[in-house]
């Protein structure tokens, strides 16, 4: 089966020299991506160049995206090309935001807005405008209408159950097969959600890895 893991986070502009993006090495992605490939499917990973984990496994295809735009142009080529993936393991952390329009607040109150290559550190306080970006799992099922769609869930607020509650949402709303839910509103190890299925805890990233590889077939 051909497979395609994403990792890494995106980033989005501030000016041309700061960026806005989320907390992720992409370890996790990467060792998925290891994995699959290990028990002998072809597999791509898109990782994000904001990625702190840099290791490069054999006998994988690689490509490095950058903002949420960037890796939703590659995903969409990669829907398009051959051999038509059969998996997809949507395990990056998108950025929800993107950076709108930059202001200085006026002696009269007045919001200013900034526009520089690089906006100066001297001005003092700023407002930044933040503008929500595409979900990229919403468009997943029509770009790949008959593969295994695997999503992710990291969640910080509430506790075990409503953690898992927002995994089942997500599986519902945008037609993916699974769930893997983590993040300290779940606790340790990681949840794992079908739409077939009751929730099932898996201890660590091994019994992780060995329940998403088993459904690569």
């Amino acid at each position: 089966m051909h497979c395609i893991v994403t990792a890494g986070p995106t980033y989005e502009p501030i000016d041309q020299v700061r960026r806005l993006t989320n907390h992720s090495t992409g370890q996790l992605g990467t060792g998925l991506a290891k994995r699959l490939a290990d028990d002998g499917h072809e597999v791509t990973l898109l990782r994000g160049r904001a990625a702190t984990h840099k290791e490069m496994p054999e006998g994988i295809g690689f490509q490095e995206f950058t903002t949420t735009a960037d890796l939703t142009e590659k995903l969409e080529c990669l829907a398009r090309a051959e051999p038509v993936a059969g998996g997809v393991f949507h395990t990056a952390a998108i950025s929800d935001f993107a950076v709108g329009q930059i202001f200085q607040r006026a002696d009269d109150g007045q919001l200013k807005p900034l526009n520089a290559g690089k906006i100066s550190s001297r001005i003092g306080h700023l407002l930044l405008e933040l503008k929500s970006t595409p979900k990229i799992i919403a468009s997943l099922r029509e770009w790949f209408k008959e593969a295994l769609l695997l999503g992710w869930k990291y969640e910080v607020d509430g506790d075990r159950d409503s953690a898992l509650g927002q995994g089942q949402t997500q599986i519902v709303e945008n037609q993916t097969n699974g769930c893997v839910v983590n993040g300290p509103a779940y606790g340790n190890g990681f949840g794992w959600l079908s739409n077939d299925h009751p929730a099932e805890h898996l201890a660590d990233k091994a019994e992780l890895f060995n329940r998403l590889a088993g459904l690569a077939k």
